[in-house]
């Protein structure tokens, strides 16, 4: 609960974070392609990180998954719903309708599909030393950031032929990321 809260109020921090950087970026493009996809996953994360991830709870590989998702799950609930308000405010339901399905099948999977991928990283590393934990995040926010820009990218820039595409590779993406979750949970001790 505490990631799914934490990931409500990382919306609200990003949208101030995102606001200063769109007054400093010339391009909507630039922003939305390479600056969003930086401070929402980063944002994602820090909320998980400080509000879950260093408790005693966090006892076991998949755990970080299971709080990232959380964290996302709670990300994309107030960000769709802030995207919701204005449709509804003008009582334009088909707009509402119509927006609330296309944030379901991209938006919502993608922060979740981004931040399982973190949560993959850390798992993988759960009984490592701290270094090479450190490591993992990196390169888990590095994956994470990098699929979130690219989805972005071929949303703004994309027909309806690749939009349709970018959903299926989003689908297939959550097919190997549960094939993965698989291995995730046989990862051991060093002793065991």
């Amino acid at each position: 609960m505490l990631s799914f809260f934490g990931g409500m109020i990382a919306v609200i921090a990003a949208l101030f974070a995102e606001k200063t950087v769109k007054d400093l970026v010339a391009s909507n493009l630039i922003l939305v392609a390479i600056y969003a996809p930086i401070i929402e996953e980063l944002f994602k994360f820090s909320a998980a990180y400080f509000l879950v991830l260093r408790k005693k709870e966090d006892d076991e590989p998949i755990d970080p998954i299971i709080y990232l998702i959380s964290s996302a799950l709670g990300f994309a609930a107030l960000e769709n719903a802030l995207f919701l308000m204005s449709p509804l405010a003008e009582n334009n339901i088909m707009t509402s309708i119509t927006t609330g399905n296309l944030r379901f099948i991209g938006a919502t999977l993608l922060h979740v599909v981004a931040s399982a991928l973190i949560g993959i990283f850390i798992g993988f590393s759960f009984y490592k030393n701290r270094v090479f934990k450190f490591f993992m995040i990196i390169i888990g926010l590095a994956t994470a950031i990098t699929l979130h820009s690219f989805f972005n990218f071929f949303i703004i820039k994309g027909t309806d032929e690749n939009i349709l595409a970018v959903f299926a590779g989003l689908w297939v993406a959550v097919i190997f990321l549960i094939l993965i979750l698989e291995k995730v949970k046989k990862v051991k001790t060093a002793g065991k």
